[in-house]
């Protein structure tokens, strides 16, 4: 499931990050999709990401 999550940006209508297993986020996304929108009246977003190498030096040239 999920493995951490935190809220963001409330000022602005926030929004979550969760750190899920791989496995469970599309259970998660037809949780969320079936239990938000009737209780807030519109419908969640979802941006799936993965991880990626961190900030790094470059070499100029």
């Amino acid at each position: 499931g999920v493995v951490a999550a935190r809220m963001t940006g409330a000022g602005f209508g926030g929004c979550t990050v969760n750190l899920v297993e791989r496995e469970a986020v599309e259970e998660l996304r037809k949780r969320i999709e079936r239990e938000y929108e009737p209780r807030f009246g519109r419908a969640a977003g979802f941006h799936p990401v993965e991880p990626a190498v961190g900030a790094g030096e470059v070499a100029a040239s």
